[in-house]
């Protein structure tokens, strides 16, 4: 196998990886800056207050887009690194 091919499929792999976490990072983010919006409006400070909705929003997101990116992970495996183990 030639080097352009596995860094070219590995470029390719880390983009498919930033493509499956981007919802669920940007739904924290989103949460997480409300959250502290609040907490800075309204002076409570509970470390809970900070954990619970943050979780929720990654679970919500990451069961909307489960078909997504489970979509995404076997195109790639089956389009790319499939046919690089089996050499052709």
């Amino acid at each position: 196998m030639q080097d352009t091919a596995f860094f070219d499929a590995l470029r390719e792999g880390l983009w498919v990886a930033v493509t499956i976490s981007a919802p669920m990072l940007c739904a924290a983010l989103i949460v997480g800056v409300a959250v502290g919006l609040f907490q800075a409006l309204t002076s409570v400070q509970e470390m809970t207050l900070t954990f619970v909705p943050k979780l929720a929003a990654i679970l919500a997101v990451f069961w909307v887009s489960m078909s997504f990116m489970s979509a995404s992970l076997a195109a790639y495996f089956t389009g790319r690194l499939v046919p690089m183990i089996a050499g052709s």
